[in-house]
């Protein structure tokens, strides 16, 4: 599968998928000491980097279109994070999760993976996450979330994190009727 990159951090989502044959068409990073990282660890020739994705246009998404199969990110947490001042979508980091909606509604892959941390689920009373899923949801997408905390799969930390994984519906799966379940029952 070909896949974007969207804030790569230093590339945590393409290890795993390059570990498993997956092809990186694309990454985005505003960072400038993890893009230089980034670029040090990966072979990023002939990708092409699209720095900050709140300044891309719908134009430049669709040139992914029906190339890219899925698109992977966590947008920054620091906004929702119980560590930080928890403002949210008032606080310009948690409205980049907007311009991460508008990649996959332009480009269409068929998944897509989102990660941050585990107190988007709490904040602002569950609204938050209710807002993400939804937003989801009315581009077209089925989901599945949990928390997984990395400490249970090799890594030497104690970091928990959601992650939601997309799977866009076809015209042949129409969106859930009203009394079947629905992912907003579970939170």
């Amino acid at each position: 599968m070909n896949f974007i990159d969207i804030c790569s951090g230093i590339g945590g989502f393409r290890s795993a998928l390059e570990m498993n044959g997956h092809n990186c068409l694309a990454f985005a990073e505003i960072d400038k000491y993890a893009k230089q990282s980034y670029r040090a660890i990966y072979d990023t020739e002939g990708e092409i980097d699209l720095g900050d994705i709140t300044a891309m246009s719908d134009e430049e998404w669709h040139v992914f279109k029906d190339k890219c199969d899925i698109i992977v990110g966590g947008t920054p947490c620091q906004s929702f994070s119980i560590a930080g001042k928890r403002r949210g979508f008032e606080d310009t980091r948690g409205t980049v999760f907007f311009s991460y909606v508008n990649a996959i509604k332009q480009v269409e892959p068929t998944y897509f993976i989102f990660e941050n941390v585990k107190g988007i689920m709490s904040h602002d009373k569950g609204n938050t996450i209710k807002t993400i899923l939804s937003a989801f949801d009315e581009i077209g997408y089925d989901l599945d979330f949990d928390i997984f905390n990395s400490k249970y799969y090799g890594v030497p930390q104690n970091r928990e994190r959601i992650y939601i994984v997309g799977k866009r519906r076809t015209d042949e799966e129409p969106k859930r009727a009203e009394g079947q379940a629905n992912i907003f029952e579970y939170i």
